[in-house]
């Protein structure tokens, strides 16, 4: 397995609406990417059509329904046709339509790479207003590199849930990618504090790619970055990239680092000497707890 890997991460400004735009532009960015020899890029969420949501218009006549594409499709098909030439891993979101029902759309993180399409994350946790046009997913992704497996989510999954990252860091990841669409109006804590400290408490590199600029209301901070386990024990670095709310992290830009993952210890997820050769993580124990949770219907799906 290989340890050192080149990244790239793009503030990206998505034009709302206009998908054959946006997919120019990343192609623009891959090809700029593997010239510059990355082996992975990585999009925000929703890149490919923009993310906001017209709440005045019905689920069947939003932006994301009517361009909502399978995944393989037209999209995917044509991003993994560079992938394919270039030999390059590619991470972009996309409002994907389920394949036995058309109607039924998620909010999701297609992956493509030296061999083609390998598939899609769809978002597990929708905060508002996504569930306006996008229903929940319900299964981890994680997709096998010549640097070991890569774990994958989407925004509101990585800031307010650990559970997904614990559980790739668990799997093995050292990588884990966080496609995401961070607004000004979600504040200004939401987003570094809790990638910093699921860096820190997992052991893992995060590559974060954030939408930049005006969407067609909100504004997004941009502060894609890229973000790994510091030399200084119990510290995250950014090896790239800002944090949200920098102002200079709002511009579309393309931000790319070296980095070395065998910084990427998890120790508390290796065999711990001191207690018979047991981790300090401790499933068995966790999956008790999320049982007793489980006897209050709200939790049930």
């Amino acid at each position: 397995m290989k340890d050192v890997i080149k990244v790239s991460t793009v503030a990206f400004h998505a034009i709302w609406g206009d998908k054959e735009a946006n997919l120019n532009k990343m192609k623009g960015y891959i090809e700029a990417a593997a010239a510059e020899g990355s082996n992975l890029v990585v999009f925000p969420e929703m890149a490919l059509t923009g993310y906001d949501d017209e709440e005045e218009k019905a689920k069947p006549d939003k932006m994301q329904s009517h361009l909502a594409e399978l995944v393989p499709g037209p999209s995917s098909l044509e991003i993994a046709e560079l992938t394919k030439k270039l030999g390059i891993y590619v991470a972009f979101g996309m409002p994907e339509r389920d394949e036995k029902d058309p109607s039924t759309i998620y909010n999701s993180a297609c992956v493509c790479g030296p061999l083609g399409v390998i598939g899609a994350y769809r978002k597990i946790h929708l905060p508002y207003p996504e569930p306006h046009w996008a229903t929940r997913g319900s299964k981890p992704f994680i997709f096998d590199t010549p640097w070991g497996p890569v774990g994958l989510a989407i925004c509101y999954d990585s800031y307010c849930f650990q559970e997904l990252m614990r559980y790739y860091a668990a799997k093995g990841c050292r990588l884990y990618i966080n496609c995401t669409a961070l607004a000004k109006c979600h504040g200004i804590a939401l987003g570094s504090t809790t990638l910093e400290a699921g860096c820190i408490t997992n052991q893992i590199y995060i590559v974060s790619a954030n939408l930049a600029g005006t969407d067609k209301y909100n504004v997004f901070w941009g502060g894609s970055s890229i973000i790994g386990p510091s030399t200084n024990f119990w510290e995250a670095e950014y090896f790239a990239g800002y944090p949200f709310t920098d102002p200079r992290a709002i511009q579309a830009k393309m931000y790319t680092a070296t980095i070395d993952l065998t910084l990427a210890t998890r120790e508390k997820f290796e065999p711990n000497s001191l207690i018979d050769g047991k981790t300090d993580f401790r499933p068995a124990i966790y999956k008790e707890l999320y049982e007793d949770l489980l006897k209050d219907p709200k939790f049930q799906e």
